[in-house]
C-alpha cells in the first residue's frame, strides 16, 4: 500500500510505501476510492489538536470497498461499499457510551487522528463503525458527507427547528448543511469572508436567501446560527445576530479564542452550544436525509500525492466546496 504520512507537526506530509496493513478482530481492510479532505485534517497537520501519534496519516472522509474481514465480522462482506467517519472506536464501557452518547466517549480513536486514515490505498478500520454505503452515487461525490455532512447534520439537529437559519463559514460542511435545511423549509443566511465570491455564488447557487459578509447583519433575526469556519472572532457576530432565545452553535472540532463580548449580547436566554465528534446514529439518520433530499457535494478531486497542495489551498481558502484525495 501507499499512503501520505505526517511524521511531525506543521511538516509536509510525505509519500510512503508501507505492507499492507492486516485486519485484526472486529476490523475489516479497505481499499480506499476518495478521501475527502477536512479541515479538521489541516489542525491534525499542524498540530493544533493533542497527542498525535506519530507517524500518523490524516483523512476521515473515507469510501472505499471492504477487500479483507477479520475474525469476527460478520455484518460488512467482501466488496461491500463503505464509508468511515471520524469516530473510529468507543470503549462502550464509560458512561458516556452507557447513555447513548458515544460522541463524548472517555476513550476514543479517531480516524486520521489517532489510528491512521484515508490518505492513502488502504486502512484497517473497526467493522462497527463503517457505514454501508450501497451503490447510489459515486465515491467522489459521498466523500465529503462522512463528516462534513455528518457533523454538519448533528449540528443542525442542535441548532433546533427554528425558520431562519445562519451558516458562518460556507466551505465543505456548510454547503452541505445549506441543502438539508432548504429541503426541511428553512431560511438560509449564508455568511462567507468578505470577498470571497465563489463560496458566495455556490451559496447563492444552493438557494440561500440571503449572503453576505460574516460582519454585515442579516436581514432578520436569525432563529440560530451554526459556526463552521475556525475563528473565535465570529461568534460575538454570530450572538448579535440571533433573536432572544436564539441558539450558536460552534461545529469545529478547534477554533482559535474567542475574544471577550460583552454580556448583553449573550443575554435574553441566547445560547452557545459545541458540538463534539458524532455518534453512529447520526450518520444513519443523517444518509436517510441525504437519499430523502438528494444531497449532493460540490467537490473538486485530486490525486493522493498532491495532498500538501490541497492543504494548502485549504488554509489559504482556495477550495470551494470540498476537496477529495484519490489514491
Amino acid at each position: 500500500m501507499h499512503a501520505m504520512v505526517l511524521t511531525a507537526p506543521g511538516v509536509p506530509l510525505q509519500f510512503q510505501e508501507r505492507d499492507d496493513p492486516v485486519p485484526g478482530h472486529d476490523a475489516v481492510r479497505i481499499k480506499i476510492g476518495a478521501c475527502g479532505v477536512c479541515r479538521t485534517d489541516l489542525h491534525v497537520v499542524d498540530g493544533e489538536l493533542p497527542d498525535i501519534p506519530y507517524p500518523i496519516v490524516p483523512g476521515h472522509e473515507v469510501v472505499g470497498r471492504v477487500d479483507v474481514l477479520g475474525d469476527g465480522v460478520t455484518a460488512l462482506k467482501v466488496g461491500e461499499r463503505v464509508g468511515v467517519p471520524w469516530l473510529g472506536y468507543t470503549c462502550g464501557q464509560c458512561s458516556y457510551c452507557r447513555n447513548g452518547r458515544e460522541n463524548l466517549c472517555d476513550r476514543p480513536l479517531f480516524t486520521g487522528y489517532t489510528r491512521d486514515g484515508g490518505f492513502a490505498s488502504h486502512l484497517v478500520a473497526d467493522a462497527r463503525y463503517c457505514f454501508p454505503l450501497g451503490e447510489v452515487d459515486n465515491d467522489v461525490t459521498i466523500a465529503p458527507l462522512l463528516c462534513a455532512g455528518l457533523i454538519g447534520w448533528r449540528s443542525l439537529v442542535m441548532a433546533g427547528v427554528g425558520k431562519h437559519l445562519g451558516i458562518f463559514g460556507f466551505g465543505a460542511a456548510g454547503h452541505i448543511v445549506a441543502q438539508v435545511a432548504r429541503w426541511q423549509g428553512r431560511s438560509v443566511y449564508a455568511f462567507t469572508r468578505s470577498g470571497d465570491v465563489e463560496a458566495q455564488r455556490l451559496a447563492k447557487s444552493l438557494g440561500a436567501d440571503w449572503v453576505g459578509g460574516s460582519e454585515q447583519k442579516p436581514p432578520v433575526p436569525l432563529d440560530a446560527a451554526i459556526i463552521y469556519a475556525p475563528v473565535g472572532a465570529l461568534v460575538p457576530l454570530a450572538l448579535r445576530a440571533v433573536r432572544k432565545g436564539g441558539r450558536v452553535i460552534c461545529a469545529g472540532i478547534h477554533m482559535s479564542d474567542i475574544p471577550s463580548f460583552p454580556y448583553n449580547i449573550l443575554w435574553e436566554e441566547r445560547q452557545l452550544l459545541s458540538v463534539a465528534n458524532l455518534t453512529r446514529n447520526d450518520g444513519i439518520e443523517f444518509f436517510k436525509v441525504a437519499a430523502q433530499a438528494s444531497i449532493k457535494s460540490h467537490t473538486t478531486a485530486f490525486p493522493l500525492r498532491e495532498a500538501n497542495e490541497v492543504l494548502s489551498k485549504l488554509r489559504s481558502g482556495q477550495i470551494t466546496g470540498a476537496a477529495v484525495l484519490q489514491p
